[in-house]
C-alpha cells in the first residue's frame, strides 16, 4: 500500500480518505500513480486536499504474489513467451496447479487495509475508486459494508449481469496461478481502441511498461532482457451481478455511485454466449437501485484512459465528485463528457 497524504496541516479532523484499487493485469501503481508529466492520478487527488491510499491485492504490484516466483506456474499456453528461459526452468504442468486467489479472499484484503485507514487515520468511511476488474472486489463490498463506504468511483468497471453469485465447489480452483502479457501485446491491445488524434503519447509505450516492470521485480527479469514479462495474478470471482448490484438499494443509496468509461471501450461492453465474460456497463448502470447514481461516458477515451488524452478530465471528475458527489449538479442521470471537459446530458 502507499499513501498520498493531501491532508492540510491542521486539518486532521477534517481529513477525506480515499482508497484506489487496481484492475486484473495493471499494478495500482502503474495505473493510478504514474510518475510522468501529470498522470498519476493520486497526486492529483493528495494535491487537492485528499488523503489517498493506493494497495495491491495479493498476486499482484508490490504485494506477496505467493507461487509466481515458480516459472512453472505460468499458464502452460504461455510458457513459450519465457524465452530465454528462466534458470532451471523446464516447460510443463504447474507445480500449484490451482488459481491463486479468489473473491472471498481478495474482499478480506480490502476489508483489513479499509479498517487499518478507519482506524490509523481517524475516519469513519473512505472512498472507493476503482478501475476496471477492481469493481469485482470494491462492488460487493461497498454492498455488504455501506457503514464504511462513503462514496464509489468506478471507471471502466467490468460487470457480468448474469455472473455467478456462489463460490465455486472446491476451492481453490483447478488451474494455474498466473498469465503472462508482454511489452507489445499491451501496446497493441490497447491501439485497438485508439481511434482520435493525440489520444495518447507514443511516449507512453515505454512509460507505461517501465511502470509495470517496476512493480514486477521477477517478472521484470523474464522474457527478453530490458523488457520482461508481466506476471498477471489468476482469480476465481463470484458475486458481482445485477442481483448484487441491486441488493437492498444500497449502491445508489447509501452508497452514492460515479461510473465513468470510455466510448472506444471494448472490454467493458462485450458480446459473449458465456455470461461469466458478457459485460455491460449500462446493465450495471441499471442494475444500480438507488436513485443516486450517475454515469458518463469519455469521448475519444478506451479502457487505458488513465493513460490517455482524456485523464486530466478524470481527475477533474473524480475530484468534483469527491467534494459534491454530484455531476453536472446532478444525482441522477446518464451524460457525456468531451475532451475538453465539458459535461452535458447523454442524447
Amino acid at each position: 500500500m502507499r499513501e498520498r497524504d493531501g491532508t492540510p496541516p491542521g486539518h486532521s479532523d477534517e481529513r477525506t480518505a480515499v482508497l484506489m484499487l487496481h484492475g486484473r493485469s495493471v499494478p495500482v501503481l502503474a495505473g493510478c500513480d504514474l510518475d510522468f508529466k501529470s498522470y498519476s492520478w493520486a497526486d492529483a487527488l493528495a494535491k487537492a486536499g485528499y488523503d489517498v491510499f493506493m494497495m495491491d491485492l495479493q498476486g499482484s504490484g508490490l504485494s506477496p504474489r505467493p507461487t509466481m516466483e515458480d516459472p512453472r506456474n505460468v499458464n502452460p499456453a504461455q510458457q513459450h513467451l519465457l524465452k530465454p528461459r528462466p534458470p532451471g526452468f523446464t516447460p510443463g504442468p504447474p507445480n500449484y496447479p490451482y488459481q491463486l486467489t479468489n473473491s472471498d479472499s481478495d474482499r478480506d484484503e480490502l476489508n483489513t487495509v479499509v479498517e487499518w485507514i478507519i482506524r490509523e487515520r481517524g475516519v469513519k468511511k473512505v472512498a472507493f475508486i476503482g478501475w476496471s476488474a477492481a469493481a469485482f472486489t470494491m462492488g460487493p463490498y461497498a454492498v455488504k459494508n455501506p457503514g464504511k463506504v462513503s462514496s464509489l468511483f468506478l471507471l471502466a468497471p467490468i460487470f457480468p449481469p448474469e455472473g455467478t453469485s456462489n463460490a465455486p465447489d472446491p476451492l481453490p480452483q483447478p488451474g494455474f496461478p498466473m498469465f503472462l502479457s508482454t511489452k507489445e501485446g499491451t501496446w497493441n491491445g490497447w491501439t485497438n481502441e485508439v481511434h482520435c488524434d493525440g489520444q495518447r503519447e507514443e511516449e507512453m509505450r515505454d512509460k507505461v511498461w517501465d511502470a509495470i516492470m517496476k512493480s514486477d521485480p521477477v517478472g521484470s527479469t523474464w522474457g527478453p532482457v530490458g523488457e520482461g514479462r508481466n506476471r498477471i495474478r489468476n482469480f476465481v470471482r463470484w458475486g458481482w451481478n445485477k442481483t448484487t448490484a441491486a441488493q437492498g438499494g444500497v449502491l445508489g443509496g447509501r452508497v452514492p455511485v460515479l461510473i465513468a468509461y470510455g466510448e472506444f471501450d471494448r472490454q467493458v461492453n462485450t458480446s459473449s454466449e458465456d455470461p461469466e465474460f458478457n459485460f455491460s456497463v449500462t446493465a450495471l448502470y441499471n442494475a444500480i437501485a438507488g436513485d443516486h447514481k450517475l454515469m458518463v461516458e469519455l469521448d475519444c477515451a478506451g479502457h487505458s484512459v488513465v493513460w490517455e488524452m482524456q485523464h486530466k478530465n478524470v481527475h477533474n471528475l473524480s475530484k468534483h465528485w469527491l467534494k459534491h458527489l454530484k455531476v453536472d449538479g446532478k444525482t441522477h442521470g446518464i451524460f457525456n463528457m468531451n475532451t475538453n471537459g465539458d459535461i452535458s446530458p447523454a442524447p
